[in-house]
This record gives structure tokens, sequence and C-alpha cells, in this order.
């Protein structure tokens, strides 16, 4: 359907703009860096839809949507504060988008097509138009990782090193069978991380919960027949009142000061180098909780070290590929004077027991890869050995996580059990005598 034929004149119709669509069809043009606009557009069965696109311009913006059999209304460039939402890409759709595109690419169907396919049947609005930019962009001229290097929230470093070497060397389809791989691991990992905040978290907001309820309500009415029985209270007995009369006269300190101090180091962390690394660090010396986020780290960084140097990425390049990912300061920098000393000579696995990020099980297990040429396999056999030990030390700490939690309930009932119930006895005691 012509949006002329409908009465409305298209940007591209007018005279001004031929030569200016013209340009923007040459490959190296000198185009300019895009914007996200929002847009109003018709499909062919004349329904309104509405979405969001990258594009340099209104013009741009019409072709791009013509491309996809659309036909552009309007639309306005998005500002910076409402583009940051939506960013990112769900790993789940990653993973549908690398295994399908896989499953394309071995067929032999073309790049463009494989991609035209998968924007079509793309349910994630976001990444359908990130999709629909990247086959604007290869037909323009680019490469697959180049198109990708335009996303980097959605496909970051480590993403687009793969697909460069997959294009390079001619192994694409091997490379992203690997991704899928990859991510499905990813996802696995993220969910261990979770299990570790989310129980915790969950019972501790419950520990939390029945202490106000007991400072706030119950307490104060026992604290009223206590008093009343005219006795000296013991010292349990009034250090639960003052307690009871700080929650009741002071909550807004008990619940605002833990924001507060959430706030003000989110705030330390985000804007100091030395606060972020003192705040890793603090992480990872958490009794048996930071020992798992240790290893879910070095798992992370061992699987995509090994799925980078087994895809012909040199060693230098896959460790300041994985520098980004680990996703903590500490190991970061770990993972950088790894590769300085690589830089000036070490073997790896002097580098790594150097730099002390691994135990010496896991150096030895290195050095017999480095020493047989299978540093590939090596470094999956240590994300394989950290997998499982992450497995097996999170079941450990949620075994331990129930009991310790009810112990506390139990604590607290018993404190508030005691500092009642003993002036009672104590009154009972004296009528009988």
């Amino acid at each position: 359907m012509s949006l002329a034929a409908s009465g409305t004149v298209s940007l591209a119709d007018t005279a001004p703009h031929r030569e200016a669509y013209a340009r923007l069809g040459r490959p190296g043009a000198g185009i300019a860096a895009m914007a996200l606009y929002s847009y109003k557009a018709m499909n062919d069965s004349g329904r309104v839809v509405f979405g969001r696109m990258d594009a340099i311009n209104p013009i741009d913006l019409e072709m791009r949507l013509k491309r996809m059999g659309l036909d552009f209304i309007n639309g306005n460039p998005v500002s910076q504060g409402s583009a940051f939402f939506g960013a990112k890409v769900p790993r789940p759709e990653l993973i549908n988008f690398c295994f399908h595109l896989e499953q394309l690419t071995r067929a032999g169907v073309p790049i463009v097509e494989g991609l035209t396919d998968l924007r079509d049947s793309m349910a994630h609005p976001h990444f359908r138009e990130v999709i629909a930019s990247m086959i604007e962009s290869i037909e323009g001229g680019d490469t697959l990782s180049q198109a990708m290097s335009d996303y980097p929230r959605v496909f970051d470093g480590v993403f687009q090193s793969l697909i460069r070497a997959g294009e390079e060397t001619g192994n694409l389809p091997d490379v992203l069978k690997n991704l899928v791989e990859s991510l499905k691991w990813q996802d696995e990992l993220a969910a261990h991380t979770k299990k570790i905040i989310m129980y915790p978290a969950f019972l501790g907001t419950v520990v939390i919960g029945v202490t106000f309820f007991m400072m706030i309500y119950l307490v104060p009415k026992m604290a009223g027949f206590i008093k009343n029985m005219g006795q000296e209270l013991p010292m349990q007995t009034k250090l639960l009142i003052m307690t009871s009369d700080f929650f009741v006269n002071y909550w807004y300190i008990v619940l605002g000061l833990p924001i507060i101090v959430a706030i003000a180091v989110t705030v330390a962390v985000h804007s100091s180098h030395d606060a972020r690394y003192r705040f890793d660090a603090f992480k990872l010396g958490i009794p048996m909780v930071g020992d798992i986020m240790r290893k879910i780290i070095l798992s992370r960084f061992a699987g995509l070290f090994a799925m980078m140097y087994g895809s012909g990425i040199t060693v230098m390049e896959s460790i300041r590929a994985t520098e980004t990912a680990v996703g903590n300061l500490v190991i970061r920098e770990g993972l950088e004077r790894v590769g300085a000393m690589i830089g000036e000579g070490q073997n790896i696995t002097e580098a790594f027991r150097n730099a002390g990020l691994f135990p010496p099980l896991v150096i030895r297990m290195i050095r017999v890869g480095e020493n047989t040429g299978g540093l590939d396999t090596a470094l999956i056999n240590v994300s394989y050995f950290y997998n499982r030990d992450v497995k097996e030390s999170i079941e450990r700490v949620q075994a331990m996580i129930e009991p310790a939690m009810t112990m506390v309930v139990g604590v607290i009932l018993g404190w508030v059990m005691l500092a009642v119930l003993g002036p009672i006895y104590d009154v009972i005691t004296k009528l009988k005598t």
C-alpha cells in the first residue's frame, strides 16, 4: 500500500530528497551517526504499527521501514533517557537468534536472507529493530561483525570477536553453535548466582518482617501489662522495651538507613575506582558466598577464553576480550596482570600461577593443556570443574541457610518470650510464697 495513494506524500517522492536517498544507498558515502527513532507506520494489510528503530534521519528511517514492508507515517527521535530502556536483549532471545542463524548459515542460506527471516519471525520488538538495522548495514557493505558492533549492549565485545573470527576462518556456523552452548551455560550460571542472592534475601525479609511485627505491635502490648505489675524489671525486659520503643518512635530511621546506605554505596561504586575495587573485594571475601562468586566468575572466564582460543583468536586478544566479561574489578585487574606477564614473555601457566587467580589443581590442568597443545580443551575442563563445584557449593549453602535463619528467628522469639514471661513468672512465684 502506497502512502501517496492514500493521500500522504512520501519523503522519498519529494525532489530535494531524491539525491539524499541515492547517497544513503551507496556504501561508505559518509553516513552520519544514527539515532533511535520512535515511528508510526502501516503494513500491507492496512494495520498501523508502532515501534523504534535506529536511523540517520527520517529519510533513512523511511527507507528502512520500506525494506521491512512498512509504509512510513511519522517518526520522532527518542531522547537518550528513553532510549536507555529496552536497550538490553534477554539472553534467551540471543540463544534463539544464534541457534536459528547457525542452522540457516550451515544450510547455505546467505546472511542477509537469514537475518530477514529472523527479523520477520522475531517477537521481541527492540531485537527485531536491531536485526532490521543490521540488514541495512550489511547491504551497505558491512560484515556481520561490523553490523553487530553498532549495538554493543546487545552484542558484547566477546560476541563480536567470535563472529569476526568465524568470518575470517570460514567457520561461522561452528562459532554460532559454540555461542549457543556458551549462552546456555551463562544462563545456567546466572541462575546459580540468583539462587545465592534470592534465597537468603527472601529468608532475610521474612526475619525482618517478623522482627518488625514483634517490636512494633506485639511487644508494646505486652510491655504495658508488664509495667503495670509494679515490680522491678529484669535487664533483658528493659532492653526489649527500649528496643521496641526505638522501633516505634524511629521506624523511619530503621527503614530508611539501609536504603540510604545502599544508595550511597551504589553512587560510590559507580563514581570511584577505589570504591568499586574495595566493594568487589568485599563481595569475594564474604564467607562461603564469596568463594562461590569467585568460582562462578572464573568458570565464566575459562569457558569464554576456551571458546575464543578454540575459534582462532590469539591468547592476548582472548584475555583482553574476557577482561570486561568477568564483572568483578579484582578478577579483571588480575587478568590484566596475566596479560602483561604473557606480553613480557612468560608462558601462560606461569602467568596464571603468579597472578594467584586459580588454585594449584587448575594450574596443573592449564600446564598440561599448554604442553600438549590442547589449551582450549584444558580450559573447558577448568570451566566444567568450577561449574560442578559451584552447583555443589550452592546446594551446601542453601542447606545451611535455612537452619541458620530458623535459628535467628528462634533466638529473637526466645529473647521476647524470656523478657515477657520472666517477670510474669516472678510474680506468680511471689504469690505462691
